[in-house]
Order: C-alpha cells, then sequence, then structure tokens
C-alpha cells in the first residue's frame, strides 16, 4: 500500500464521525434555536466530531474491526456528550 492509499484509508475511517458531527450539529441548532443561539455550528460541529472520532478510534482498538454496531452507538452516545458540553454544560463559552 503506497502513501496515497493510507491516506484514503484514513479519511474513510473518519469519515462518519466528521459526517455525524456536522449532521447532530445541524440538528441540534435546527432543534434548540433559542438557546443555541450564541454558539456557533463550527463549534458544535467540532466537538461532536471529535467526540465521535475518539469512540470510533476506541472501538476500533477494542474491538480490532472497524464498523461494529457496539462501536457506531458509541459514537452517537460520545457525540451527543460533546454536544451537551458545548452547547449547554461547562464548556459553553
Amino acid at each position: 500500500m503506497g502513501p496515497l492509499d493510507a491516506l484514503w484509508h484514513l479519511l474513510n475511517l473518519l469519515l462518519p464521525a466528521a459526517g455525524l458531527g456536522a449532521i447532530a450539529a445541524g440538528l441540534s441548532k435546527l432543534l434548540w434555536r433559542t438557546a443555541l443561539r450564541g454558539v456557533a455550528w463550527k463549534r458544535l460541529a467540532g466537538w461532536a466530531s471529535a467526540g465521535a472520532g475518539l469512540a470510533l478510534l476506541g472501538g476500533l482498538v477494542i474491538t480490532g474491526r472497524d464498523g461494529r454496531m457496539a462501536t457506531y452507538a458509541a459514537m452517537v452516545l460520545a457525540s451527543a456528550g460533546a454536544l451537551w458540553w458545548a452547547g449547554f454544560g461547562p464548556g459553553r463559552r
């Protein structure tokens, strides 16, 4: 495998976490419009993507495989926790 193939593999591994973070941030801004007015979408998406990415990498390390349903469930929970932290919890500015 060459360096370009390795880059594509890494990007495809992290793409579900980035997509989940972007969608979750958009939906949370839509649902809690007034409560999240002062929090930028990019901030929410960054926190949610980071949480989902960490859960994805943790699931890969623990199970040894990518794409397990338990890993995806952990990604959803991690992204929800990160959204709470950045939007409503102590991480809110």
